[in-house]
């Protein structure tokens, strides 16, 4: 997801731009609005994102961290629940983390709080779920 500004069309960005609408995000249905937006465009899969998009989305994501970094301060939780707190508050089932920690096994084991969450699982929990490797740990 790191697309520079030469690699871009300007006018198919521009009309990305315009229908997002992006801003500094400053309530809670706007950043409800900004995540539909994101979950719509990784529906598509990374490999089918066009450059233009895909400088939409690392924009969204960006804007949406801000927002929920300053407005919703995730509780302090066991990792394992933490795990659990974000599938439900992004409405994902477990089987999306299935790519990200390598097998059904190995998230239900996760989820149940019967296996650790090593290190290497961490970063890419912390980069699917776009939040610090801190909450895993």
């Amino acid at each position: 997801m790191s697309t520079t500004t030469i690699d871009l069309d300007a006018k198919r960005y521009g009309r990305l731009l315009t229908k997002a609408l992006p801003a500094v995000i400053k309530s809670e249905d706007e950043n409800n609005r900004m995540l539909a937006i994101i979950k719509a465009l990784m529906a598509k899969g990374e490999e089918n994102l066009t450059a233009e998009e895909d400088a939409l989305l690392e924009l969204l994501v960006d804007l949406v961290h801000d927002f929920e970094e300053k407005n919703c301060p995730l509780p302090s939780s066991p990792p394992h629940q933490m795990v659990a707190f974000l599938l439900e508050q992004r409405g994902l089932k477990p089987s999306a983390l299935w790519p990200v920690l390598g097998s059904k096994s190995r998230v239900s084991d996760v989820l149940s709080g019967k296996r650790a969450i090593s290190k290497d699982q961490a970063k890419k929990l912390a980069a699917f779920f776009h939040v610090g490797v801190e909450l895993f740990i």
